[in-house]
């Protein structure tokens, strides 16, 4: 009996099909380019193989028993099957699967969201068939979900500190110290240093890059973990507080906010593509990577 389908058995019944629609062994010495005597001695092994009789041979003349027509229905849809296997493995082997998972910095500017959503595109015309979750945060949440595995790739400012993840400079962002109408700085002409030194200053435990932050306030009232509530803290007229400047903008342009001494106390975040170190990645994250640095033009 015929209890595993090996690739000896695949090549004997390669060989019975083409002895079957030529019409006999010696009909189909010609296709299978070897003797009479070796294709019987082949066809011998299949029986032996299956265990029954497939064909008569002699001088009757070549005909398929009862089994024998049934195992070349069976041949041939097995061998069928093959091939449809072999296409739909080749096209796995050429296409890009699973899943990605991104995280991206809270507030980021409109243009850089622009370019994240350009390299998506880049990505969906690769022969793809990948699930794309993105998701804001900030920056300490974006790093814990890459130490914990819940994100494959995140872009934000880390803290450095954490050897597991790789980082690779995508850009950089502005930003500048505010106040609001109301604030008792935001009508003075001129400005110094000096007139900063009690000023009430949104504290950010988020931000590894607080240490980067020219001004630090000595005396701090207010905390947030988002830009967005550091706007708040800004606007209510009694708290000063470093805002990316892209988010500043409108409010500078509606003279709503005003930098304060943005030339001393202005700086720059280098924002970075995270990654763990200790995880293989996927074929498709590396295409995605791919398609980021080509959406920045980095390389």
């Amino acid at each position: 009996m015929l209890s595993q389908v090996r690739d000896l058995d695949l090549q004997l019944l390669r060989l019975f099909i083409s002895v079957v629609e030529n019409g006999g062994f010696s009909a189909a010495q010609g296709e299978l380019g070897i003797g009479q005597s070796t294709i019987s001695t082949q066809m011998a092994k299949l029986e032996t193989r299956l265990g029954f009789r497939l064909c008569e041979r002699g001088k009757a003349g070549f005909r398929l028993t009862p089994k024998g027509e049934e195992v070349l229905v069976a041949t041939r849809k097995l061998l069928t099957a093959i091939e449809v296997f072999k296409g739909e493995a080749q096209g796995m082997a050429d296409k890009l699967l699973g899943e990605l998972r991104i995280g991206l910095s809270e507030g980021l500017d409109g243009q850089i969201l622009e370019r994240v959503g350009s390299a998506i595109r880049l990505f969906r015309q690769r022969n793809q068939a990948v699930q794309i979750e993105v998701l804001s945060a900030t920056p300490a949440e974006l790093e814990r979900r890459l130490l914990h595995d819940q994100l494959h790739l995140a872009i934000g400012y880390f803290s450095g500190a954490q050897l597991a993840i790789e980082h690779q400079l995508l850009f950089s962002e502005e930003q500048a110290l505010y106040c609001t109408t109301g604030h008792p700085l935001f009508s003075r002409k001129t400005l110094s240093l000096a007139d900063l030194h009690d000023q009430d200053g949104v504290h950010h435990p988020y931000r590894f890059l607080q240490l980067d932050e020219p001004w630090q306030s000595a005396n701090s009232s207010a905390r947030s973990e988002q830009v967005e509530g550091s706007l708040v803290f800004v606007l209510s007229g009694a708290h000063l507080a470093y805002l990316p400047t892209h988010i500043a903008a409108p409010w500078v342009r509606a003279k709503r906010l005003r930098a304060v001494l943005p030339e001393q106390l202005g700086f720059s975040v280098q924002f970075h593509l995270g990654s763990h170190r200790g995880r293989q990645p996927s074929e498709a994250q590396q295409a995605f990577v791919q398609d980021l640095f080509s959406a920045f033009n980095r390389q």
